[in-house]
């Protein structure tokens, strides 16, 4: 399972979320596609107020690279 296109579009934290929730709708299991909702939405809270812009492009990167990992496992 691919991830979805357009990866390397996401620019800000709004777009990053988006972004995986829709790579949540292509999972195979309805439990599965709720973990990973839950999952997104609380480290979604946790990051909230982040305002270091370099952390907050590692944490893009890095949520995009586990996302491509989830999707093709």
């Amino acid at each position: 399972m691919a991830p979805l296109p357009n990866a390397e579009l996401v620019q800000n934290s709004l777009q990053l979320y988006r972004y995986l929730l829709r790579c949540c709708k292509q999972l195979p299991e309805e439990n599965i596609r709720q973990h990973y909702r839950h999952a997104i939405r609380q480290s979604f809270k946790v990051h909230a107020d982040e305002d270091n812009p370099e952390r907050i492009q590692q944490i893009i990167k890095r949520a995009i690279e586990d996302a491509d990992w989830v999707m093709n496992k």
